[in-house]
């Protein structure tokens, strides 16, 4: 190996790290040859001491001589409960340079979601979604990184990074496809485990290729290192030693040939048994005695700093050491002469960096681990009520309060409430969560002991719906909770265990509260949210006589109050999935409407009442033909996401929802585009849940309906679209868009099954919708040859029902359905009626199937001609290409 003999002994930790260093600059290279080329991301992993903040070092060092802009940040062991900690640390040097109005053009839309996280702007109302949040941070850096190429951003100690900021990293790292940015991620191997070590290992995966793994030093390379330090004079044995002693740490190895020098030893064979006591004072025990060596004092002030972690400057450590400012300064110059502190490195400088900064974190940690427990956790004490005093605010002092020992303390238990709802409105409910949960162990009194576990299940509502229902049923069970606040915190419980797929149980335990109050809005909204959770199940259990308790209450309603509201949206959606008159349903849902638009308090991101309601009003209007109205919700809902920066599910499901209204339209091209991201989306949040199912279903129906039937079957074997089926409604019916792919790749036998399932199904539900559960009539056309008394009266059923509900769309399915089961003149008739029906239905992927399907039976040219038109204008290719063979073969012989 070619050794590499650096000048300074700065670099001295880059001895043998020739190769890694070539890597570096190839990848700084490569980034500043185009600013079009795709960004790159390397991984530097090393046990501690390997060298791989000199290697970062090196890397800014080669990085600015070829003009990139370079930005770094490093996570702290003391730190890793402060969100967005290291992210805002990589943000400042971009920050800092740009003013304020600045700083909102750059992000423009951003700016309100990303914002209150780095510390731009104070949060809004709302609390704040952490995907959200993400995606507004990501967004922040693309467009900062395009000012500022070639940019070059390195993090350091990755396994001490908040969980925030790694969850920002592992979705900036999917990115950098289109982005001409280098990553530098150092990290050691290990160290961490749960959520960070999976974020961890999912930035690694998007690398491109191995980690670079630093090794320790080569017996050689000590020798080369040791000679370059004290002389060409070392001898043979010495050296050996030097590597024995220090097996091969760089770190160990620097620090002991500095001792070595500092305290003349000469480098020969007989001076060797004194390098293991030597070394010994480097690290652990030994750091630990040498620094008692240099006075309380300076223990006090190194301990300090150590429990600071970051902004370390004289007069803070002074406060918290309870040293007068002289000795301070005194004791900083002395741990800067033994080297466990020293000045940071002004290329690193940060904006709350402070005065000085620990050697090496090696140091740091075996400082913090030397404190005695007892006066390190009134040492957090003091640091929290020294942050609260400089007007920092409950956040930031948070990270020193829940390290203070419970001790009855009420002032406690209020600074972490309000630290928790600092963090839940900057989009950070792991760390809202870590400060209520570390409140219940103070106790809390017992008149605030339930409304604690109620922001605590509010906080974990998002991410954890099991801890959730814990909470909040524990805190409906102690006193403390009455009124508006209890009804909510039942609202949220039943909200979490329909996440946690217990729908039954979230049913009963609204009907359960509703029985405890009087006629009024609070026992009304509870009830609306029984018939909620009802109507979206998809099982066969039900209250006995829920539909008609729900209308009969509906009709009681004008839409005064929100509750009464609720309820007539639910009415319209319960309405349409049995197939009941579409005037009708449209009628209670406009109802629910104020002046045509959503009332406030039923909007896409209030959380009064979640997203399930305007979605059900949605999906009312889209199925009983009022896509002008559906289309303009769905939209609404998805531009109301986007700007408000929710991510993860609602983005996902806005996507879907949005595919679905251009599916109905027959906007097909349009619908898989929608569909796509919508499951791109979905694959973050977590397979198997509710809105998985809806991008994936549609998906399938989308690409079915275009004559894509190889690439249908082969995401519904990549996704899973089979048998068990979620446990709430997904629109269209599953088991219906099933059967028919079935069908449609000859498995014709799984497809009847399927479709028989579905039609059991929908018995048991009462969902006799032909267009949402349309098993109906694929069952009809399958069993056509073997069966046709049976498909006969299917197809006679599912026109029955089609006319009940009377839409055009409905009617015309169903006389398609009819038509394909007729010969001659019959059939030609039927298929005539069914293109009159749907040539007024806004859903022209139908009309286009029924002009073509008319046009064969009809021997009609004109008729295939506008039926391939509008087929090619949908993106049905295979209808189209149905037409075109149609037309090609001409009118057969009568």
């Amino acid at each position: 190996m070619t050794e590499v003999r650096p000048t300074a002994a700065a670099s001295a930790s880059l001895w043998e790290r020739d190769a890694e260093v070539h890597a570096v600059v190839r990848a700084i290279e490569a980034l500043g040859a185009d600013s079009s080329s795709s960004g790159s991301l390397l991984v530097i992993r090393g046990e501690a001491g390997f060298g791989k903040t000199a290697l970062l070092a090196e890397t800014r060092r080669i990085a600015e001589r070829r003009g990139c802009t370079v930005w770094s940040a490093r996570g702290g062991q003391t730190l890793r409960s402060v969100p967005f900690n290291v992210v805002r640390q990589l943000l400042q040097p971009a920050l800092v340079s740009l003013m304020p109005e600045e700083a909102r053009e750059y992000l423009g839309d951003w700016y309100d979601i990303a914002g209150p996280a780095l510390g731009l702007t104070e949060p809004g109302e709302r609390q704040a979604d952490p995907q959200g949040v993400t995606e507004g941070l990501v967004a922040a850096v693309r467009r900062l990184a395009r000012r500022d190429w070639p940019l070059v951003l390195l993090i350091d100690d990755a396994h001490w990074a908040d969980q925030e900021t790694l969850r920002w990293l592992a979705a900036f790292a999917e990115r950098l496809d289109d982005l001409p940015v280098l990553v530098v991620v150092a990290r050691r191997p290990g160290e961490v485990s749960g959520e960070s070590a999976r974020l961890l290992d999912a930035v690694a995966a998007t690398a491109g290729g191995p980690a670079t793994t630093l090794s320790a030093l080569t017996p050689q390379g000590t020798a080369g290192l040791t000679r370059a330090t004290l002389g060409e004079h070392a001898d043979a044995p010495f050296c050996r030693e030097v590597w024995a002693v220090t097996d091969g740490n760089p770190y160990e190895t620097v620090e002991l040939l500095a001792k070595v020098r500092d305290s003349g030893l000469e480098p020969t064979e007989s001076a060797a048994g004194e390098l293991r006591a030597l070394n010994r004072t480097a690290r652990g025990g030994g750091l630990v005695a040498r620094l008692e060596e240099l006075g309380i004092d300076a223990t006090r002030f190194a301990w300090a700093a150590a429990i600071l972690g970051t902004g370390i400057s004289v007069d803070l450590v002074a406060k918290l050491a309870t040293l007068s400012r002289g000795e301070a300064v005194r004791c900083a110059e002395l741990l800067r002469t033994a080297r466990i502190l020293t000045s940071p490195d002004p290329a690193n400088a940060q904006a709350d960096g402070g005065d000085l900064e620990f050697v090496h974190p090696l140091i740091a940690t075996a400082v913090y681990e030397s404190i005695p427990p007892a006066l390190c956790t009134a040492m957090h004490g003091i640091a929290a009520q020294i942050v609260t005093d400089s007007g920092r605010g409950a956040a930031a002092a948070s990270r020193h309060l829940l390290q203070v020992h419970p001790d009855d303390d009420e002032e406690l238990v209020e600074q972490l409430r309000e630290a928790a709802r600092d963090h839940l409105a900057v989009g950070a409910p792991d760390a809202a969560r870590r400060c209520l949960e570390r409140a219940l162990l103070e106790p809390p009194r017992p008149e605030v002991h339930a409304h604690l576990l109620y922001e605590l299940g509010c906080a974990t509502l998002l991410t954890a719906p099991a801890k959730t229902i814990d909470h909040l049923q524990t805190a409906l069970a102690l006193p403390g909770l009455d009124g508006a606040e209890r009804v909510d915190a039942v609202f949220r419980l039943s909200q979490a265990l329909l996440h946690n797929d217990q729908l039954e149980e979230a049913v009963r335990t609204v009907e359960t509260e509703a029985a405890r109050h009087e006629p009024g809005p609070a026992r009304m909204r509870l009830q609306a949210a029984q018939y909620m959770w009802e109507g979206i199940h998809a099982g066969e259990t039900t209250s006995p006589g829920r539909s008609e308790r729900l209308a009969e209450l509906a009709r009681t309603c004008a839409g005064r109050d929100n509750s009464e509201r609720a309820l007539l949206i639910m009415r319209g959606f319960d309405a349409m999935t049995h197939g009941e008159n579409a005037e009708e349903i449209v009628e209670a849902c406009d109802r629910a409407l104020v002046n045509g638009r959503l009332a406030p308090g039923l909007g896409w991101t209030d959380n009064e009442w979640g997203l399930e309601l305007p979605l059900m009003l949605a999906s009312s209007y889209a199925y009983t033909d009022r896509l002008d109205r559906a289309e303009s919700l769905f939209t609404e809902a998805l531009r109301t996401y986007d700007s408000a920066g929710w991510g993860g599910g609602h983005l996902a499901l806005a996507h879907a929802y949005v595919g679905l209204g251009h599916r109905r339209r027959g906007r097909l091209r349009e619908a898989e585009r929608s569909l796509r991201e919508s499951l791109h989306i979905a694959e973050r949040v977590g397979r198997g849940l509710p809105l998985y199912w809806s991008a994936t279903c549609n998906l399938i129906d989308t690409l079915l309906a275009r004559g894509h039937v190889e690439e249908a079957w082969s995401m519904a074997e990549q996704y899973g679209f089979a048998p068990p089926y979620p446990s709430t409604i997904v629109l269209p019916d599953p088991r219906s868009v099933r059967g028919r792919l079935l069908l449609a790749v000859g498995r014709t036998k799984e497809g009847v099954n399927e479709l028989e399932a579905a039609e059991k199904a929908a018995a048991a539900r009462g969902h006799h919708n032909p267009v949402v559960v349309p098993w109906a009539v694929d069952l009809a056309r399958a069993l056509a040859v073997d069966d046709p008394g049976r498909a006969a009266q299917l197809a006679t059923d599912a026109r029955r029902r089609a006319e009940r509900f009377g839409t055009d769309t409905a009617i015309g399915e169903a006389l398609r359905c009819a038509a394909a089961l007729e010969t001659g003149q019959r059939a030609v008739r039927l298929a005539a009626q069914a293109v009159t029906y749907l040539e007024a239905s806004p859903c022209q992927y139908e009309h286009a199937a029924a002009r073509v399907e008319y046009g064969i039976l009809s021997r009609s040219a004109s008729e295939l001609n506008r039926g391939l038109a509008l087929a090619r204008s949908c993106g049905a290719d295979g209808l189209a290409a149905r037409a075109s063979a149609a037309l090609e073969a001409g009118p057969e012989p009568r």
